[in-house]
Order: C-alpha cells, then sequence, then structure tokens
C-alpha cells in the first residue's frame, strides 16, 4: 500500500473531527511521526505527545526491554483535555492497551480516541480504531512497517516471520 496515500486519508478523516483544543499523542515510532505530520497539516496549537509504552506491556516479562526506549512526554495538561492517541499499525490492540494505562497515570481526558493509519486486523482485545486510513489485514506470519526517509516521506515494509 501507498503509504502516503494512506495518511492522506487518515487526515481527511481526522481533520472534520479535532478542535483546536484536541491534543495528538504519538506511540513510537511511527505514531510520533504521523501525529507530528497530522499537527503540522491541521494547524493544532498543542504541542504533541510522545509516549513509549515499553513499561505498561503485558508482554514485558516474556520480551524484555528494547534497547531504545524513549521518555513519554506529555506537554500539556491530560486532566479534561480531548486526546487523539496515535499508533501507525493497529494489531493485537496490546500496545494501544499499554497506552491508555500510562495516559491515565498523567490524567482522566475528557475523551481518547484512537487512529491508525494500517488496521491489519488479528485483534486480541477489544480495541478499535475510530479513524483508520485503511484496513490491510495479514496473516500471523507477516508484519508491515512504517518507515520515514530523510524528507518526511512515508513508506511501508511487508516482512515475513
Amino acid at each position: 500500500p501507498d503509504a502516503e496515500a494512506l495518511f492522506a486519508a487518515l487526515a481527511q478523516k481526522v481533520r472534520a473531527a479535532v478542535s483546536p483544543d484536541t491534543a495528538l499523542v504519538g506511540i513510537y515510532t511511527g505514531g510520533v511521526w504521523l501525529a507530528q505530520r497530522l499537527k503540522r497539516e491541521l494547524g493544532l496549537a498543542t504541542p504533541v505527545g510522545t509516549m513509549d509504552v515499553s513499561f505498561y506491556r503485558d508482554d514485558f516479562e516474556k520480551i524484555g526491554l528494547h534497547k531504545n526506549v524513549k521518555r513519554t512526554d506529555l506537554p500539556f495538561e491530560v486532566e479534561g483535555r480531548d486526546i487523539l492517541l496515535l499508533d501507525d499499525v493497529l494489531y493485537t490492540g496490546r500496545t494501544i492497551r499499554a497506552a491508555l494505562n500510562e495516559l491515565f497515570d498523567y490524567g482522566r481526558p475528557a475523551r481518547v480516541r484512537l487512529a491508525a493509519l494500517i488496521d491489519r486486523g488479528g485483534r486480541e482485545l477489544p480495541i478499535a480504531a475510530e479513524f483508520v486510513g485503511a484496513e490491510y489485514p495479514l496473516p500471523h506470519s507477516q508484519s508491515i512497517e512504517l518507515t520515514m526517509d530523510d524528507g518526511g516521506k512515508f513508506s511501508l515494509k511487508l516482512h515475513q516471520d
């Protein structure tokens, strides 16, 4: 799939649903890229929040800590805020569950909605995105990765696991 076309479709869907006070929170790494681009395209004033859910994952003991854990940074008041959480690929729902747990440690938002560039199916938890660039079902033996070049252009890579 064409990642730039999917981003344009996602941005169009999100545009009508956000207000100037909506805070975008991207999940590292691809979700952060999406949030930063959306902020620019939508002209939102609130700084982008970034989140690394490594310590909130339910498989932490099984897979261990990622070697490049990033710092979560929410440069706005979470309490009472309308938040749009962004991830690049929605799969089992476990990353989103972890992100929600971490987000609520910072306060109680008025509303949290989810946007994903791709919904690849395979959910293990009852989590669904309100905004999706495209649904792209993949077997468990494959994965899809969002990449960004030095010029900020998105592309997707399909991997055989």
